[in-house]
């Protein structure tokens, strides 16, 4: 008899058949991962998550239901440090938040120190449109060869429909195996 066939279904998650646009899958992924705070320093390529997280909390504030906070420090750096010290003191994966360009390769420090010291945390970086990736464009970088070098693991996600699952494997592989910085580079 296959196992499969007498376990129930998961429940279907409250949002299921809604349409959302990729900054709002990326909200609701880092809240559904139990994120109760994400650090980031805003700029052009990233203002759509940034937008999603004030749309979320708008309705988590209907809804009566907690907030997910947006802190916003000096810069990317800073975001990045605070990040991995929420990570330190809640023992949850850190999230932060930069644009892309230099706002991302200032994250190269928290990152490193983050795989040094086996800190659990997923960067969110905004990416130039997929047709100017490689092109040196207004604040393109090469985000993914970078990162590469000091992260656990870099996804480059060039397919919308991915976006969602690349977000929650990206938590997965930051808290799994030997805990470490996973970044999701989204154009």
């Amino acid at each position: 008899m296959n196992d499969t066939a007498t376990k129930a279904d998961p429940p279907a998650h409250p949002l299921a058949g809604q349409v959302m646009t990729g900054a709002a899958m990326v909200v609701q992924a880092i809240a559904d991962e139990g994120t109760t705070a994400i650090f980031g320093y805003s700029g052009g390529a990233v203002l759509p998550c940034y937008d999603a997280v004030f749309l979320y909390n708008e309705a988590q504030v209907k809804a009566g239901k907690p907030q997910l906070p947006l802190i916003v420090p000096a810069n990317e750096q800073a975001a990045g440090f605070m990040a991995a010290g929420y990570s330190r003191s809640t023992g949850q994966v850190g999230v932060a938040m930069v644009t892309s360009g230099p706002g991302a390769t200032n994250m190269v420090t928290p990152v490193r120190d983050c795989m040094a010291d086996s800190i659990p945390m997923v960067v969110i970086c905004g990416q130039v449109a997929r047709a100017a990736i490689g092109s040196d464009a207004f604040q393109e970088a090469p985000i993914a060869a970078v990162m590469g070098a000091v992260a656990k693991h870099v996804f480059l996600v060039t397919e919308p429909e991915k976006l969602e699952g690349t977000i929650r494997a990206a938590f997965e592989l930051a808290r799994t195996g030997r805990p470490g910085p996973v970044v999701v580079d989204i154009p």
